[in-house]
């Protein structure tokens, strides 16, 4: 691959694991400790990722279980959790914070599928975006020391990388629409 491809690869590239991370918090009916990745605890003044106040486990299908290291946040953490877009009611006993995830109804799951083509579409054009950026700056390149030839090919090379990027983005949003619908 030529080199002046590859800073378009290493966007494209950004843009498709950006997919994933966001297709990873999506919920599908059964407990994923991904779900929590965007949510912050106020600890101490400092808003702190979740993961790093307590240790999340996975004791069901269902349920996500958060042991928190310092019991005096119970409370910060589930008005974290409340606060955010999660859409679940926490429970504790005093100790541990549990999150139960309640069957996905049909109507639901496909909304969610509408969200996850959503996401992929917009992954998309974000890479045509990166595509178009690229084929820019090679028609500048036009009247330097870059013959025509070599432009048209560094064009078709940047076209076969967003073709493998759509194909991988596509492959990423089925898989997790299949996942969602699912029972």
């Amino acid at each position: 691959m030529n080199e002046k491809v590859k800073p378009y690869e290493d966007k494209m590239t950004k843009a498709f694991d950006f997919l994933t991370q966001d297709l990873a918090s999506i919920r599908a009916g059964r407990a994923n400790p991904h779900v929590l990745d965007k949510i912050k605890v106020d600890y101490y003044g400092t808003p702190t990722p979740l993961q790093q106040v307590g240790n999340v486990s996975i004791p069901e299908a269902r349920m996500i279980q958060i042991a928190p290291w310092d019991k005096t946040l119970i409370k910060d953490i589930e008005k974290a959790i409340l606060a955010s877009d999660l859409g679940i009611t926490p429970g504790n006993d005093g100790n541990v914070i549990r999150l139960i995830f309640p069957e996905l109804t049909e109507e639901r799951r496909k909304q969610l599928v509408k969200d996850i083509k959503k996401k992929g579409e917009d992954a998309k054009v974000a890479v045509r975006n990166i595509r178009r950026d690229g084929n820019d700056s090679f028609k500048k390149l036009k009247g330097t020391d870059v013959s025509e030839d070599e432009i048209a090919e560094l064009e078709d090379d940047l076209q076969k990388m967003t073709d493998k990027f759509v194909k991988k983005i596509d492959a990423a949003v089925e898989e997790k629409s299949k996942e969602v619908m699912t029972v």
